[in-house]
């Protein structure tokens, strides 16, 4: 495993935490102040700022997992994941990171049509 792999995969480990347990405030401190997030295939955002991302997850918190199935290195500091949420469906996320911190976010949800298997 590379250090974006296990970046990525600490994310969404995060995630799902925050899932779980209800407190999103670990997942939502990863993200710079300035921080965009954007969703692919879904009515949402796009989100600026982390006061926006927070907002958005107090308003409409996911209540599903996922699981990654492959992480690839885009560039030194961006990493995209092939994902499956646990409910069933499947998607992409890239990442980019600023230092330690989320910068971007861009999750793809596939349509049920051209998901991966």
């Amino acid at each position: 495993m590379t250090a974006l792999d296990d970046a990525l995969r600490a994310h969404v480990d995060l995630f799902n935490d925050a899932v779980r347990s209800g407190d999103w405030s670990g997942f939502l401190a990863t993200f710079a102040e300035d921080a965009v997030m954007m969703f692919v295939n879904v009515p949402a955002g796009p989100y600026v700022g982390r006061d926006a991302i927070v907002e958005a997850y107090r308003l409409r918190p996911p209540d599903d997992t996922m699981t990654v199935t492959s992480v690839h290195a885009d560039t030194p500091d961006t990493a995209s994941a092939r994902f499956r949420w646990d409910a069933g469906g499947t998607g992409t996320m890239t990442v980019h990171w600023s230092g330690a911190q989320v910068a971007e976010l861009t999750v793809e949800f596939d349509e049920p049509d051209r998901a991966a298997p």
